[in-house]
């Protein structure tokens, strides 16, 4: 009875087994692995069977090897010991057919705005470059040498795609493969792919100082708006969803419910971004302002024709000029949030409170994202601790009851 096993020297597995009184190894090019094995098994079984039933032909399952000439066999096909495998199993779909087909699948699970990024991935990425290549025939060098070229695309004035961004382009890749190899039963190509090392987001908050040069400066128009994204720590598709009906001047109240991602409607990021945000004064006036404006449509913040704004154009039409006009450094319109964190932290707000209203699960984030920007929270001389020694000493010390040991 024939066997599975690597060879000593390089770790490869090969075929042993007996055909006419001869005893035949053949090596593979497949690493030892329990999928590898499992699947040579299932090669074995039919050249045995093929051996007992006096039909099988050596060339046809190795039509390369030298030991093929030893026996009476018809021509060998053109093909290595990994088309044995392939005639073990059925036959992959093309990648562009499997793709859509997955995405078909899936789209029961996502949000609007997660299939609509997907699409664009796809379309832009994916399927250009493995669309007419059958699924199962997509190996890890080539996934690598997609990735190395993502690395180098042109992306407007700047050369060459974010880690972040290819990991982004790869993930689906990566679902799309490995569903195909588990329906098709080949082997992923992903494995050992490790996902880029991605640089921790960058934080920089704006001071109150250029929070309020930035809130005089900007067109007249669009301080309301900008005030409510400082002061409110409210994610850009959180701003461009809100609605007035989610907005309560009586207990002064903004409710997250929905946003606007692409231009439609969703739900919220997670669960914990549906929350209820507390109006500071300049935020209550400044909605009070703009309601005389936008009051009777259904966005709060929106063009005239009252459709949410274009994050893009707004950003390139209004934040950048600003903040180029002022001699401020070139930010991107999230560090907003990030602002309205620290300054909430750095005037002593409950933490818990701060989480709730930016919709964190928990305090975690504040503590490892934004203390480095609190000096009260971040001082490490022990200040503090004498601070409340003193004080309890004090308190000892005036208390009648106790006496003083000197």
């Amino acid at each position: 009875m024939g066997s599975i096993r690597a060879r000593k020297e390089n770790g490869l597995l090969i075929f042993d087994f007996r055909h006419q009184g001869v005893r035949c190894r053949e090596q593979t090019t497949l690493a030892d692995t329990a999928d590898n094995r499992r699947k040579m098994e299932k090669v074995l079984k039919k050249i045995e069977a093929e051996i007992t039933l006096g039909s099988f032909i050596y060339s046809t399952y190795f039509p390369n090897s030298p030991t093929a000439a030893k026996f009476c066999t018809p021509k060998a096909s053109a093909a290595s010991s990994a088309a044995a495998l392939a005639a073990a199993r059925p036959a992959s779909p093309l990648f562009k057919e499997f793709a859509w087909e997955w995405y078909e699948e899936n789209t029961v699970r996502w949000k609007r705005s997660y299939k609509e990024t997907l699409k664009i991935t796809m379309n832009r990425y994916l399927v250009p470059e493995f669309g007419e290549k059958e699924a199962g025939r997509i190996t890890k060098g080539e996934i690598l040498k997609f990735r190395s070229a993502l690395a180098k695309v042109t992306n407007g004035t700047k050369v060459g795609l974010s880690p972040d961004r290819i990991n982004h382009i790869l993930t689906p890749l990566r679902m799309i493969l490995n569903e195909a190899a588990d329906r098709y039963e080949f082997s992923t190509p992903f494995v050992g792919v490790k996902q880029l090392r991605v640089p921790k987001t960058e934080v920089d908050p704006f001071s109150l100082d250029e929070v309020n040069d930035f809130l005089a400066n900007v067109r007249p128009d669009f301080k309301s708006y900008y005030t409510v994204r400082f002061f409110t720590g409210m994610r850009t598709a959180e701003i461009d969803g809100l609605k007035w009906r989610y907005v309560n001047f009586e207990r002064r109240e903004i409710y997250i419910k929905e946003t606007v991602v692409y231009g439609f409607e969703d739900t919220t990021k997670t669960i914990e971004s549906q929350r209820t945000i507390q109006m500071s004064q300049p935020v209550y006036e400044a909605l009070k302002s703009h309601e005389a404006v936008t009051g009777g449509g259904k966005f709060v913040f929106c063009n005239r024709a009252g459709s949410p704004y274009s994050y893009h154009n707004i950003t390139n039409r209004i934040w950048h000029p600003t903040l180029e006009r002022l001699g401020m450094k070139r930010r991107v319109p999230y560090q907003t949030r990030h602002t309205c964190a620290t300054l909430w932290l750095a005037s002593g707000e409950n933490p818990e409170w701060i989480a709730k209203q930016m919709g964190h699960a928990n305090t975690k984030m504040l503590f490892t994202v934004y203390s480095r920007f609190i000096p009260n929270l971040t001082r490490r001389d022990g200040s503090a601790f004498e601070r409340l020694l003193a004080s309890n000493r004090g308190a000892k010390i005036k208390d009648p009851a106790i006496s003083d040991p000197a």
